[in-house]
């Protein structure tokens, strides 16, 4: 895997994938920035979400499970003083479907978190992640 950073000025930068698509980070007014994009840890955490997402939404359909949405939302801490790394990071997943199995559901984090989330297992050495879950359950039109 490759990627790409360009500064752009001040404190905002250009990122570029190996895959070909790039986003705009940067920093806040009050460290000289202009609010451009999301700052480069707010990435890292995003790419986390997203990472343990995919997989958990892999593993339901692949479990035949009717999963129709998932959100992750995620509260981060981060150390106080430099480098300021994650310290804790808890994922609360919002599993949408018919009929969802609450056991396949858990199963799935758990399998993200342990196995499959490279991102969740490279944060984890320095901070504490927490997961937990709600489904809810979609209506069907007859």
């Amino acid at each position: 895997m490759k990627a790409r950073i360009k500064w752009i000025e001040n404190v905002a930068f250009l990122g570029e994938s190996e895959s070909g698509h790039a986003f705009v980070m940067d920093g806040s007014p009050e460290a000289g920035g202009r609010n451009l994009g999301p700052r480069p840890m707010e990435t890292v955490l995003i790419g986390t979400g997203a990472c343990s997402a995919y997989d958990v939404v892999h593993i339901l359909k692949k479990g035949r499970e009717q999963v129709t949405d998932c959100v992750v939302e995620l509260h981060a801490e981060r150390a106080h003083i430099d480098p300021k790394v994650f310290v804790s990071i808890h994922f609360h997943f919002i599993v949408s479907g018919n009929g969802l199995n609450p056991g396949k559901v858990e199963r799935a984090i758990k399998l993200s978190a342990e196995v499959y989330c490279s991102a969740s297992a490279m944060l984890a050495k320095t901070a504490q992640i927490t997961h937990d879950f709600e489904i809810r359950q979609v209506a069907t039109t007859s």
